[in-house]
């Protein structure tokens, strides 16, 4: 009777961590997602999203974990102790790689914003009025045949 109530020991424990970190993912993940796609709809779609993705994985590790024994362990709090540690060890590291993949979906949004606006600003640059030589002036007026011959 032991294993069994080590076994619901380690999976109520673990269904509260996961319901509680995944509410936290879903609320703080917002703005970030927001600041990622520039959409709130998108966002918000993804955000709950990856909190489910959070929850599957999250449970499925420790369901998998809840059954493996535990070598050289008597005592049944260390058993449960070691497991948690386990789960909560592969789940930080799933959501790691995964701030790490939106981390670069940011990072590449900005650079392709900032060249798409250094690629405006030549283009205004080339066919704006005023166009400027390299000392810095303006293009003189284009001569026309009466001013050729006043010279």
């Amino acid at each position: 009777m032991e294993g069994t109530g080590s076994y619901l020991a380690l999976v109520v424990i673990g269904v509260v961590i996961t319901v509680g970190v995944g509410q936290i993912l879903l609320r703080s993940g917002q703005p970030f997602l927001e600041d990622v796609f520039q959409n709130n709809e998108t966002a918000h779609s993804i955000n709950r999203l990856l909190v489910v993705l959070f929850h599957l994985l999250t449970l499925g590790v420790l369901g998998m974990i809840s059954i493996v024994p535990v070598p050289d362990t008597t005592n049944t709090a260390q058993t449960i102790v070691f497991k948690m540690g386990v789960v909560l060890l592969l789940v930080g590291i799933a959501y790691g790689v995964s701030m790490l993949v939106l981390l670069r979906i940011r990072e590449r949004r900005r650079q392709l914003k900032v060249s798409a606006e250094i690629d405006q600003k030549i283009a205004e640059q080339r066919s704006g009025p005023g166009r400027f030589r390299r000392g810095g002036n303006p293009d003189p007026e284009p001569r026309t045949s009466s001013d050729q011959s006043d010279s």
